[in-house]
């Protein structure tokens, strides 16, 4: 729903941001929630090898996250390929956002808090720069749920 308390510069172009909100709303979820994919499809299935990663499969990665703290690194591996693959669609689509975005930002919060360790801020520097914006994303989709334009709201009627 666009905010009308404040006036528009362009007041004759209201109805067009009103018609546009809901989909650029939904083409932001579909865009976060799919480009978590191909990290799940790296780490999990070992596809893009050449993409600069320590791991290529489900065991690589539970050593990577034994080795880097994060213990038993053989529970939180398939816990992270669970929320890119199976999360990261459902963020797309809509489906459960709420949940699904509860579980995708604390994933990101530890991500974000792994790449300021390493990188600090630059994303070209193994910052968080790039993580950050994935988890305000999250974090909207957390307060705002599917929007009109999502599985929540199209099959249920109403947002989870």
């Amino acid at each position: 729903m666009l905010d009308t308390s404040t006036p528009l510069m362009f007041p004759q172009w209201g109805h067009l941001y009103q018609a546009l909100a809901p989909w650029a709303e939904a083409a932001l979820r579909a865009i976060v929630g799919l480009a978590l994919v191909p990290h799940g499809l790296r780490n999990t299935f070992g596809m893009f090898p050449a993409t600069g990663v320590r791991s290529h499969n489900l065991t690589e990665l539970a050593q990577q996250l034994d080795n880097d703290g994060y213990r038993p690194g053989k529970f939180w591996a398939p816990a992270i390929s669970i929320t890119q693959l199976a999360g990261g669609p459902m963020l797309a689509l809509g489906l459960f956002t709420r949940p699904v975005a509860l579980v995708i930002l604390i994933f990101l919060i530890v991500a974000n808090y792994e790449r300021w360790r390493v990188g600090k801020y630059f994303w070209n520097q193994l910052g968080l720069e790039y993580t950050l914006m994935w988890t305000i994303v999250a974090l909207y989709f957390l307060v705002h749920g599917g929007g009109a334009i999502s599985l929540d709201h199209l099959l249920v009627g109403r947002q989870f």
